[in-house]
């Protein structure tokens, strides 16, 4: 399998999510990866700091992120999202999350983006 996804140094950014998500377009993920751990820190949009830690196996990863929005409400949750290569060779990811400190559940997608 020599087509290996990493998420080391990769930028991510939100391209769809659900209404009861706060994850957009402006949000953007900066990647670090070490073994199969992943780390981001995230911000933009309604979000103003985000962090998620989590373990990628190659094509799924299983992370739990937290979160302060711009009306100062923190949130956390948990997600599972598919990964794969596009074309181009950036990743996309399609995550399906929930959230833990409150109600609602969603799917949104980030793809890779140039920095």
């Amino acid at each position: 399998m020599g087509d290996e996804i990493s998420f080391d140094g990769r930028t991510l950014a939100g391209v769809a999510n659900d209404e009861d998500g706060e994850v957009g377009a402006d949000t953007v993920f900066h990647f670090e990866q070490t073994g199969e751990r992943i780390y981001a820190n995230y911000a933009g949009g309604e979000i103003v700091d985000g962090h998620l830690v989590g373990t990628f196996d190659g094509e799924q990863w299983d992370i739990r992120y937290t979160q302060i929005n711009t009306d100062n409400e923190t949130a956390t949750g948990h997600s599972v999202g598919d990964v794969e290569h596009l074309d181009d060779g950036r990743i996309r990811v399609v995550d399906e999350w929930e959230w833990e400190s409150k109600p609602g559940t969603g799917e949104s997608i980030h793809e890779e983006i140039d920095q």
